[in-house]
């Protein structure tokens, strides 16, 4: 070997400097790719949502439970869908009564997604496809529904019943769109302006005519009340005068017996009419009249004359 040829043998110190750079440079890129393969590879599912994880476009799993998962990198990538409720305001829109009279609903639908496939297939996990869904649903049964009751039912009726007639009328159709209707309530339901004073003044005097009956029946009962109560008090008076009328003859007649016991002999009869006449005298005698005349044949002046 000539001298030449081993000189170029030996390493120079250059080029024992650029092997550690290339070794960090080559573990930086390792560590980078390892990084970028984890996070694509990592899921995260939080608790208000699904997970769709799709490959080249078609479902592969869906992760409905809180917390990380994987995927594969690169091929399979991830979706998120709503799993929270969630609410849909319907545009205010005017209804027909069976009466054939207009009024006005504002209403709002509260919902979900129960199915996360069939959300996917029926309406492409698409939340504004869903509230275009529910919106043509809900609208159609309001309408169904209005139609079939007469305007004062509905505006003397809000009890929660209507809600629950158009809920029920559009209940099945949103399972094959993998969501649920929660509930549907109206905000506003009411009659246009320009209808509202000749309804309220019908309500009115519908109400003042129902209020009259209520007034005469009540008046009715009251007078039969008095009339039961007067005839009963004329029984009771009349009871009772006859039981006195008993009781005074009782009492006479046992008067005239103590008298007819105590004056039966004629000394004591003689007594007896003394004593009346003496009364009779007696008061006849009372005021400021203090004269008694009396004639011979009187029975009182002939006690007098029977001392002689």
């Amino acid at each position: 070997m000539t001298p030449v040829e081993m000189n170029s043998a030996v390493p120079t110190p250059a080029a024992k400097g650029k092997n550690p750079i290339l070794r960090a440079a080559l573990i930086i890129l390792a560590v980078l790719l390892l990084l970028l393969l984890a996070s694509n590879s990592l899921v995260v599912t939080k608790a208000n949502e699904y997970t769709v994880i799709k490959q080249f476009g078609a479902v592969v799993r869906i992760v409905d439970e809180p917390g990380p998962s994987f995927k594969l990198p690169f091929i399979q990538s991830t979706q998120t869908i709503p799993k929270t409720l969630m609410l849909y305001d319907l545009a205010v829109s005017d209804v027909i009564t069976s009466d054939k009279k207009s009024m006005i609903a504002d209403c709002f639908v509260t919902w979900h997604v129960t199915d996360p496939y069939k959300f996917i297939e029926s309406l492409s996990a698409n939340v504004s496809n869903a509230e275009f869904r529910i919106n043509t649903v809900v609208y159609n049964s309001l309408k169904t529904t209005i139609s079939s009751m007469k305007q004062e039912e509905i505006i003397s009726g809000r009890d929660g019943r209507l809600a629950e007639a158009i809920l029920a009328n559009c209940d099945d159709t949103f399972d094959q769109y993998g969501i649920d209707i929660t509930a549907i309530e109206t905000k506003t339901l009411d009659m246009p302006a320009e209808n509202k004073t000749a309804v309220y003044e019908r309500m009115i005097s519908e109400r003042e005519k129902i209020a009259a009956e209520y007034t005469a029946n009540g008046e009715y009962e009251a007078q039969k009340t008095r009339n039961n109560a007067d005839k009963e008090v004329e029984i009771l008076l009349s009871e009772a005068e006859a039981q006195a009328t008993v009781i005074r003859a009782e009492g006479d007649a046992a008067y005239m017996n103590i008298l007819a016991q105590a004056y039966n002999s004629p000394e004591k009869a003689e007594f007896y009419t003394f004593m009346i006449s003496l009364d009779a005298a007696k008061q006849s005698l009372s005021g400021e009249n203090k004269t008694l005349i009396l004639d011979e044949s009187s029975p009182l002046a002939q006690i007098f004359y029977s001392g002689d």
